[in-house]
């Protein structure tokens, strides 16, 4: 029998180990591709609160975390951590999106499950590259900001696909480049290696943000350009800070409209 789909993601946001977690996604997404799956809308929803993660990292405000130079190796430990920690809330983001927004086509909970399928492989790779640097996941303090913002949005998947996947998960594609050469410099290969997957498959993320954000305004009527730049302002006071990768931006479905109004704010 296929499976719920919406208390299966949920069990799997739930999970604290890092490991149940990205076994669990990895399970369901098997298990949808061989039976599809059964929509139980009557399921609870999941607490908007704290999602399953573990006791550590410690979260902190942002000043707080640990500064990544990248001339020493515990510099490079340091992002890696701090690249592991997202990519561990990015898979919680997606199985939220998934079981939170229940009136969506079937394609829209498809695409989710397979962005959390990839972010618990972009976890999982980092989590084994710490390990041959001696660190593991936990070992530094974090922030929280990317979940703060999935609570802020849990009551809208227009804003959720707007500002999640199309604002903090594309800052991605415009930091990454930058890591990924100073890493080369100092002969980094083997981290550089973990950053590209990443980064080529954030692209696919981005735009599967892309596509719902804009079938979420098609809905409701509304035009997808003012409306990105107006919840903009209302959430970063019409401002992200650049430089933007604009050939990854416009591969993930940004327009020139959007791109021109995020270069002349920024």
């Amino acid at each position: 029998m296929p499976p719920g789909l919406f208390a299966s993601a949920a069990d799997c946001l739930s999970a604290n180990d890092p490991g149940a977690k990205c076994a669990g996604v990895k399970h369901l997404l098997q298990q949808v591709q061989r039976e599809g799956f059964t929509r139980d809308s009557d399921s609870p929803i999941p607490d908007i609160l704290q999602p399953g993660r573990p006791g550590l990292p410690e979260l902190v405000e942002p000043g707080q975390v640990p500064r990544r130079r990248l001339g020493s190796a515990p510099g490079r430990i340091a992002l890696l951590h701090a690249i592991a920690h997202i990519e561990f809330n990015a898979i919680n983001l997606a199985l939220d999106a998934l079981c939170r927004f229940r009136d969506m086509p079937d394609e829209y909970y498809l695409d989710w499950l397979s962005v959390a399928a990839d972010e618990a492989r972009h976890y999982q790779m980092l989590e084994q590259r710490l390990s041959q640097l001696g660190a593991a996941y936990g070992d530094f303090p974090a922030h929280n900001g990317l979940w703060e913002m999935a609570q802020s949005t849990a009551t809208s998947c227009l804003a959720r696909m707007a500002l999640v996947p199309r604002v903090l998960e594309a800052r991605g594609l415009d930091v990454t480049p930058g890591m990924i050469q100073r890493l080369r410099q100092v002969g980094d290969e083997d981290s550089v290696a973990v950053l590209e997957v990443i980064l080529a498959e954030e692209v696919r993320h981005v735009a599967i943000g892309t596509r719902w954000f804009t079938e979420c305004c098609k809905r409701e009527g509304r035009d997808p350009d003012s409306t990105f730049l107006q919840l903009l302002k209302t959430h970063y006071n019409g401002r992200l800070r650049g430089p933007f990768n604009t050939a990854a931006r416009l591969q993930a479905g940004f327009t020139e409209t959007e791109l021109s109004a995020l270069e002349a704010d920024a």
